[in-house]
């Protein structure tokens, strides 16, 4: 006897025809009328009049389906346990998360993962890339929310989102799209060295370090406020990503332009150091943070053929 059968025999006696319930269980007739008769056989009793047309269940029969509904029942009640059970986390997880993400992705997701996970402790820190990759290894943090790929061996990338990068300047009002190659020929602010999205930058216009600022200015910037003020104040351009773009005065985003096609976008994912005893957890802060960040994103607009994700 197994539950398959007992899922038979309720369609059975629900429909009152064999090759009903056995679309019904997507399965062919004669497999279900084969399966019923071996459990009539194993407990020795008829469970449906076959003669009668519609099917009619016996009245040993009616007991057994009876009988067969509340397991059923009582099975799903203990699958939806155990659902409940794997969703529910307690305990620990450390995260590091990069500050040029952490400024625009925390204010919206966290309020809601911490009501939707309130046995989970969350402790979390901002620290630079290479931080969260050496931490990782040491086991001082169990996950860490930064630009990818990183394609290092042994760090296992869950992608989270892509948000497109965007340029903040003085635009004439005809100007609709800018062109990377024509960033190099404006004054450049850039975040401080090291910082991946400083890198990302450089790597998709194709600057070189003395187009970042004026030749007798040394400038670490280490928020985009900063330098969004160095851009009204002192002209020029910088890099913004969409998420910190949505948090932007009306009129500041009259200053935002977006990349011509292919539209480049930054790659933010989770990533974790192999093996790691905690990929449930992991697995479900990824999907809460999808659901919450994806459907307001431009990138979900475009095909994947259609964005450049950039290199780090």
């Amino acid at each position: 006897m197994n539950l398959q059968q007992l899922e038979y025999i309720v369609a059975v006696d629900q429909f009152k025809n064999f090759s009903k319930a056995a679309e019904y269980c997507y399965i062919t007739q004669a497999t279900l009328s084969t399966m019923i008769k071996k459990l009539e056989e194993e407990l020795d009793i008829v469970i449906f009049d076959r003669k009668s047309n519609p099917i009619i269940t016996t009245d040993e029969g009616q007991i057994i389906v009876d009988q067969a509904v509340k397991v059923l029942q009582e099975t799903y009640r203990l699958k939806e346990l155990a659902q409940k059970e794997l969703e529910h986390f307690t305990g620990t997880i450390k995260i590091g998360i990069i500050p040029t993400i952490a400024n625009s992705l925390l204010p919206v997701v966290l309020l809601p993962i911490l009501g939707k996970f309130p046995d989970l402790h969350i402790e979390m820190s901002e620290i630079t890339t290479d931080n969260i990759i050496r931490k990782l290894k040491e086991g001082t943090i169990d996950m860490g929310i930064l630009a990818t790929p990183l394609d290092i061996d042994d760090y296992e990338e869950e992608i989270l989102y892509y948000e497109t990068l965007m340029v903040y300047g003085k635009f004439d009002e005809d100007t609709h799209f800018v062109i990377p190659d024509e960033i190099k020929n404006h004054r450049v602010w850039l975040l401080e060295e090291g910082n991946c999205l400083r890198n990302q930058f450089i790597n998709l216009c194709s600057l070189k370090k003395s187009q970042s600022m004026p030749s007798n200015l040394k400038f670490d910037a280490h928020s985009f406020e900063t330098l969004l003020n160095m851009v009204d104040q002192l002209g020029g351009l910088t890099l913004i990503p969409e998420l910190y773009f949505q948090s932007l005065t009306d009129e500041r985003k009259k200053k935002i332009r977006n990349f011509s096609a292919p539209v480049p976008v930054r790659e933010v994912s989770i990533v974790y150091y192999r093996p790691f005893a905690k990929r449930k957890v992991i697995e479900a802060l990824a999907k809460e943070i999808r659901t919450l960040i994806q459907p307001i994103l431009m990138a979900k607009e475009f095909k994947n053929s259609e964005l450049e994700i950039v290199k780090i």
